[in-house]
């Protein structure tokens, strides 16, 4: 199935903060925009009511979490459905290498067709899960956005973190309890919960709570 054509009129203009936040990337966010605006909706990877909100409850709030990530890291995105957070992270900053992980056929092939529309060199899609790739490989970030609970997510990223790298799940209000839930299974997987950290102070209206895990 080829990519519908975006259509700008359907796509949210991008906010001001939007400049401040992906800097010379923006066009390449904007023309993200427009397809989850579009293709998106048409494959049903977003819903229509999504559209209006897209910059400040998805885009801007994925960017940031590159704010916790080291300059030229590999990362590793699971259950990435529409590219969120992980392709976000690749558009805003080109230096990473982000691996894209999504089992469903219907995401990787939209996942496959934006990352050539957008001409992203540094971006890979995989499909499958993310348990495939337990022994397979390790990253120096695994990250994540409204998957699973923190112990399924855990048992599913942890494995895929190399020693003294990190796993950032993006979660809300509720990230604190998650993590308590799931201390034993963070344990055995080698994990330490650094805390929940706040992305995005001082530029988005509500900051984004990430939970950080170093692998030991």
């Amino acid at each position: 199935m080829k990519p519908t054509d975006p259509d700008t009129s359907n796509s949210p203009s991008a906010p001001d903060v939007a400049r401040r936040v992906f800097s010379q990337s923006l066009p390449t966010a904007e023309a993200y925009a427009e397809l989850l605006a579009t293709d998106g909706i048409v494959r049903g990877l977003i819903g229509p009511r999504e559209v209006p909100r897209l910059w400040d409850r998805h885009l801007l709030n994925c960017a940031v979490v590159t704010d916790a990530v080291d300059q030229g890291a590999s990362v590793c995105d699971i259950g990435s459905g529409a590219g969120l957070p992980g392709l976000v992270m690749a558009i805003r900053r080109p230096d990473l290498m982000v691996t894209l992980v999504e089992p469903l056929l219907r995401r990787t092939t939209f996942l496959e067709e934006a990352v050539g529309i957008l001409a992203l060199k540094n971006v890979r899609v995989r499909r499958g899960r993310a348990e495939d790739l337990h022994g397979v490989a390790t990253f120096d970030v695994v990250t994540s956005r409204a998957v699973a609970p923190m112990d399924r997510l855990s048992r599913w990223s942890l494995p895929l973190v190399r020693s003294g790298g990190s796993f950032l799940a993006m979660k809300g209000s509720s990230a604190e309890t998650e993590v308590a839930d799931a201390a034993k299974v963070i344990g055995k997987e080698k994990g330490q919960v650094q805390g929940v950290i706040e992305l995005g102070t001082g530029l988005l209206e509500t900051p984004v709570r990430v939970v950080r895990i170093v692998k030991r």
